[in-house]
């Protein structure tokens, strides 16, 4: 969901104020999952390096949007009505206490729901999520609970933050780079690179990737 900071600056506002358009704009995206009978869809909400990496009013801010907009989720009926699951990926431990509780409460109240999940990608990288998995495997060597020889695809996959693999990856804002996004569960995704920033991302946008998903010819490397 790249081009916050960018659509922000085009109205002469302070970068990271575009955060909460961005934010308004998830909302939407939800609804047109539903209205599209899509099942899972993963949004990256903030990458790990951006603990360092932004400016420290810019990241309050952001902490700030996140518990809003969370527990605006966890008090819509409409997120129960509509079965809607929600879920968080990444080292969310680094948040504070109040975050993270928001975080656990809503995928603990929405679990049984299961028309359409919506995973979060926050405190997240795909090398760290790598690393974390090999960890995980590791430690389990280590302890004897598992054999070194058995490790495979499946087994590395069930140690990861999320296991489902995307078909349709869509990145706003004009840049042509996969930024540490799923690196092991998009090895055969299909990706679409858009000019527009995120902000002026509409529905129309998603059928259009949609539609042109529907017409390749997925080889999964045959």
């Amino acid at each position: 969901m790249d081009g916050n900071r960018r659509f922000a600056k085009r109205l002469m506002l302070q970068p990271w104020k575009g955060h909460e358009n961005g934010s308004k704009k998830v909302e939407k995206i939800v609804d047109w999952c539903l209205e599209l009978g899509i099942k899972e869809v993963t949004l990256y909400t903030m990458s790990v390096e951006n603990f360092n990496s932004r400016p420290k009013e810019e990241f309050n801010y952001l902490i700030k949007l996140f518990k809003e907009g969370f527990k605006r989720i966890k008090d819509d009926p409409k997120i129960h009505e509509k079965g809607v699951k929600v879920n968080f990926i990444g080292r969310t431990k680094m948040f504070d206490d109040e975050l993270q509780n928001l975080m656990t409460n809503l995928m603990d109240e929405t679990k049984e729901n299961s028309n359409l999940q919506v995973n979060f990608a926050i405190a997240y990288g795909g090398r760290t999520e790598i690393v974390d998995a090999t960890k995980k495997i590791a430690e389990k060597v280590k302890s004897g609970t598992m054999n070194v020889n058995d490790i495979n695809e499946d087994i590395f996959e069930n140690h990861l933050y999320i296991k489902s693999n995307p078909e349709l990856i869509i990145r706003t804002g004009g840049d042509i780079r996969t930024s540490n996004f799923l690196p092991y569960q998009s090895t055969y995704s299909e990706w679409f690179f858009i000019k527009k920033l995120f902000p002026d991302f509409e529905k129309e946008d998603l059928v259009e990737c949609i539609e042109s998903f529907v017409s390749r010819n997925r080889r999964f490397g045959k």
